[in-house]
């Protein structure tokens, strides 16, 4: 029996892990408590203070159980803290003085880590930058479950 081919989804994963593999292991060799799931928050907070787990999520592009995961790591880890909110039903935070330090000391971790995501995409035929950016434009347009059930009833006919 022939063996189906790896899904998209499956792909997907790999790519990432590879990716999260190699951004680890370069703040591992220096010695910087931080993970790569962290850096868009951190970034986000950065540039726009403190925010809502909701704001932050939509901000990244993450879900919201995602971003709280990550959220509960950072604040572990003495990166992030509580703000105080009008809305008490909902969760603010903000970079501590740990995490602001933190994030200064990995700029040129950063830029580095841009540069060669940069250098990847010009190996490419096509960006993978591009690609994705174009793949989820077209997945806020009509989405993949959509797509899954037009190609079911297609193979129904």
């Amino acid at each position: 029996m022939k063996t189906p081919p790896i899904g998209l989804g499956t792909q997907l994963r790999r790519l990432l892990a590879l990716l999260d593999t190699g951004v680890q292991r370069t703040y591992d060799e220096h010695r910087v408590p931080f993970q790569p799931r962290f850096y868009p928050i951190a970034r986000r907070l950065l540039s726009g203070g403190p925010a809502s787990v909701g704001e932050i999520a939509k901000d990244v592009g993450v879900s919201q159980p995602a971003i709280t995961q990550s959220l509960d790591r950072m604040q572990a880890s003495g990166l992030i803290k509580p703000e105080p909110s009008a809305d008490h039903r909902a969760r603010r935070v903000g970079l501590t003085e740990q995490g602001v330090a933190l994030a200064v000391q990995l700029k040129e971790i950063w830029a580095a880590t841009h540069e060669a995501a940069d250098a990847l995409d010009r190996e490419l035929p096509n960006a993978l930058s591009e690609t994705i950016d174009r793949a989820i434009a077209r997945l806020e347009a009509r989405s993949f479950d959509e797509r899954i059930a037009a190609a079911f009833e297609e193979k129904r006919k």
